[in-house]
């Protein structure tokens, strides 16, 4: 009877416990929200939403302030699509290969290698980029453009240094969320498709990944949320110029947009820069409802 009471009183106690941390987080979500509608609003009822989103020049100190932030979101919006398209494949590929091909001893030393890459500092990142991406970059742009009279170099510090610095960035917390998902699959769903006559690799694609999907979508959120949200590393290879984003052209993120100006900024030009933090959140927070959202039809297909 005793031991019942004790059991009963921790199970009470760890209940309480959890719904405060639940409750903590809540209100983490609401009270960035609300700073981020309650700042960044007024310059865009100010500015206009339509002006701000679909202007591209950004002027916020010439005479006529200008506050249009076109190239900045689709600077962004392509940094973060090509890095996950081209992590996607990596991260998946070196997943199946840490949970399904690799021997252990080997899964081990690989896996402590990537959750080294998850440590290391965004500046280090960034760094690196500038000492070794870039002027490899500048090479490359220096070949590609030898003859041309128009194009402005950037030193290496252009789209393509950007895409290369974030991943090498997501890598690590793709690769890590979806070992995770490949492990959860259930050996018995393996050993069917052996019965089954089914090779290694038609198991590991057909029927491990397949059932891994759920995570590795989750994998694909967080890392569309780094790739939006890094600011220190992209700064140091962007090159921090409002143009068009072409591939070597130096360009500016919407996460740069706000490291570069907001300690001088004043007035309205502050105001603005919280209203592109604004923009910058409500894109994550719409690309994670809708990724949520495909993941819920495609289970309710699957049903």
């Amino acid at each position: 009877m005793n031991l019942s009471l004790h059991t009963s009183v921790h199970e009470l106690i760890a209940r309480y416990v959890c719904a405060a941390c639940a409750c903590v987080a809540l209100l983490a979500v609401i009270s960035i929200s609300a700073y981020c509608i309650i700042s960044g609003l007024p310059a865009l009822l100010r500015i206009g939403v339509g002006n701000m989103v679909t202007n591209t020049i950004w002027a916020p100190t010439a005479h006529v302030p200008s506050f249009g932030i076109l190239y900045v979101i689709a600077a962004s919006l392509l940094a973060a699509t090509c890095s996950v398209a081209i992590g996607l494949p990596l991260s998946i590929l070196t997943s199946l290969f840490l949970t399904e091909i690799a021997p252990a001893p080997l899964s081990r030393i690989v896996s402590s290698a990537i959750e080294l890459l998850a440590g290391i500092p965004s500046v280090i990142y960034g760094l690196l980029g500038m000492v070794y991406i870039c002027p490899l970059l500048y090479s490359l742009e220096k070949v590609l453009f030898a003859g041309s009279t128009t194009h402005n170099f950037s030193g290496g510090s252009n789209m393509l240094a950007c895409v290369c610095v974030l991943v090498v960035m997501i890598l690590p917390t793709m690769v890590s969320v979806s070992v995770t998902a490949l492990q959860a699959v259930s050996d018995n769903l393996r050993n069917a498709s052996y019965a089954l006559g089914a090779t290694r690799l038609q198991t590991i694609f057909k029927i491990v990944l397949p059932a891994a999907k759920s995570g590795i979508c989750t994998g694909i959120i967080l890392a569309i949320g780094r790739a939006l949200g890094e600011a220190m590393a992209i700064s140091m290879v962007a090159g921090g110029v409002v143009q068009m984003p072409l591939p070597f052209d130096s360009v500016r993120l919407l996460t740069t947009q706000l490291v570069s100006e907001m300690g001088y900024a004043q007035g309205l030009h502050r105001e603005a820069l919280f209203a592109v933090g604004l923009v910058l959140y409500l894109f994550i927070i719409a690309i994670n409802v809708l990724l949520a959202f495909m993941r819920r039809k495609k289970r309710v297909y699957a049903a």
